[in-house]
């Protein structure tokens, strides 16, 4: 495939990404009335998951530091896999269940001014992950391909320097993705 055409593919899965996972976020197949059962059971596998992926992101950075450079290209294949098993599970738990707000001890979907007392300005904090966490979310989605495709071409110069951006992001996002579910982690009804 021609670099013009990695682009246009990256451009396109890129922005297309984002706008169905908010659009299928936004589908609760409850409340359209199909008879599901809800996924209740995805949020800490899917958490499980983003862990699992900042440990492989970070030894394939030793694996390339050491020169494994086949290794490298395997954990880095398994962290994509993972990237994608995660998204999957995330909006297949979104679409089968209602969204779980943070701070609701009695889970009615109501954050009453009781509640919000309890957790104080802790909301700041969680709000502030949660936020930059769904935004780098969605600017690592193109650094991977890039990142990616430099491989693909052989371009390993232009490869090492993007990924020298990708992988701190990737690897922010695989750990918040853990801290958030574990600061929401109680309002799970």
């Amino acid at each position: 495939m021609s670099e013009t055409k990695h682009k246009k593919l990256i451009i396109f899965i890129s922005f297309f990404l984002p706008v169905a996972v908010a659009a299928l976020f936004g589908i609760n197949l409850q409340k359209l009335g199909f008879d599901v059962e809800p996924l209740s059971f995805l949020p800490p596998i899917y958490a499980g998951i983003n862990g699992l992926t900042a440990i492989v992101l970070v030894a394939a950075v030793l694996a390339i530091k050491k020169g494994n450079r086949k290794l490298h290209e395997g954990l880095m294949k398994t962290c994509i896999g993972l990237s994608i098993l995660f998204l999957l599970m995330y909006i297949a738990y979104h679409m089968t269940s209602n969204s779980t707000l943070f701070g609701d001890l009695n889970h009615d979907g109501v954050l009453e001014p009781a509640e919000s007392v309890l957790i104080g300005s802790i909301k700041y904090l969680y709000y502030s992950i949660l936020l930059s966490h769904i935004l780098l979310s969605i600017a690592i989605i193109p650094l991977v391909l890039i990142t990616y495709s430099k491989t693909l071409a052989q371009q390993f110069d232009q490869h090492k320097k993007i990924a020298k951006i990708t992988f701190p992001i990737w690897l922010y996002v695989a750990v918040t993705g853990v801290v958030v579910f574990w600061m929401i982690s109680p309002y799970y009804g």
